[in-house]
């Protein structure tokens, strides 16, 4: 059993406003891998934390917050270039996730074959207009894994 105590300083979360968390919630865990793994509440608002399912090993949350004074007026933080980038194992899994954000109407960039070390893109955009980069065969993990790994 892996120790719950952090024994070291790590790269744990990246935090976002939201307008709707609600609607946010919904756009992660339809069009991203991401669940939800807590929610919070106090009087000044709501928060959800996400994450990959069980993702215990390396733990890494998109926390979405929900001020009550800004409820209903997006913020958007991550525009028009700035994003979250997730990779995916397959081709077809950009597009598919690019054909599903079409038919939302939140498609940012259309899939694309850029030069290495990018690969194959497509992006999204939340509902508060963040943008979300989904890749394939950009080797951003696969890359840390050959560097660090035993």
């Amino acid at each position: 059993m892996l120790g719950k105590k952090l024994t070291e300083a790590r790269w744990t979360h990246v935090a976002l406003p939201s307008c709707d968390l609600d609607k946010a919630i919904e756009f992660y865990t339809t069009m991203t891998p991401l669940v939800v793994v807590s929610t919070h509440e106090d009087k000044d608002g709501r928060n959800a934390w996400l994450s990959n399912d069980k993702q215990v090993d390396t733990p890494f949350v998109l926390v979405l917050v929900e001020f009550a004074k800004d409820r209903g007026t997006p913020q958007p933080q991550l525009s028009p270039f700035a994003h979250l980038g997730m990779e995916v194992p397959n081709r077809e899994d950009v597009d598919e996730i690019a054909r599903r954000a079409r038919e939302l109407g939140c498609l940012h960039w259309e899939p694309m074959e850029l030069p290495p070390p990018v690969g194959y893109i497509c992006a999204l955009k939340d509902p508060d207009g963040n943008v979300v980069e989904i890749s394939h065969n950009q080797k951003v993990f696969e890359e840390v894994r050959t560097l660090w790994g035993e």
